[in-house]
Order: structure tokens, then C-alpha cells, then sequence
């Protein structure tokens, strides 16, 4: 047998308008919304470790390294490239 309790709640206002249009968009009452989130925080490990993993972080192809920044002669050139190219536009002859 299944008991259900009335209580009262302090919700935010943002979190409140919220959970109106989700249960409306669901078809279902605030109510059924608030104790499956309920349910399902309390079903849930706690800490960081015994949480779902997350999905990978996306990869892609840069092209390579322009610069070794272990050479602080060639970084401080490349650096000094982008510089002179910001401030005196990049047709400036070398």
C-alpha cells in the first residue's frame, strides 16, 4: 500500500515556471514530475566517482604544431609574426 504526503515546498520562481511547462508538455501533473526527480536523486550514488561518465570530448585533425614552444627563440618569433601582422597588416615585408 502506497501513502502519499502532502507538504509544501520552496521553489524558485525560474525553476517553478519550468516545471509547469514540462509537466504540461509531458501530460502529466508537477506533482509525478517532482517525485521521479526525487526517486531518482535518492537512488543515485553519491559522489563524483560513481557518476555516469562522461561522453568523450571531441577530437580533430589540427594539422600539426606551427611552433615547438620548447624553442623560446621561434615562439618569440611567432609571436612577434602575429604582432607585427595585428598592428601593421600582414602585406609588411620581412
Amino acid at each position: 500500500m502506497v501513502f502519499h504526503v502532502k507538504t509544501t515546498l520552496n521553489i524558485a520562481d525560474p525553476v517553478m515556471r519550468r516545471l509547469k511547462e514540462e509537466a504540461a508538455r509531458r501530460g502529466t501533473t508537477m506533482s509525478a514530475l517532482v517525485e521521479a526527480g526525487l526517486r531518482r536523486v535518492l537512488a543515485a550514488p553519491d559522489g563524483p566517482a560513481e557518476r555516469e561518465p562522461l561522453p568523450p570530448l571531441p577530437s580533430w585533425d589540427s594539422g600539426g604544431f606551427l611552433v615547438d614552444i620548447a624553442d623560446r627563440e621561434a615562439l618569440d618569433r611567432v609571436l612577434n609574426e602575429d604582432r607585427d601582422a595585428a598592428l601593421y597588416g600582414s602585406d609588411r615585408g620581412t
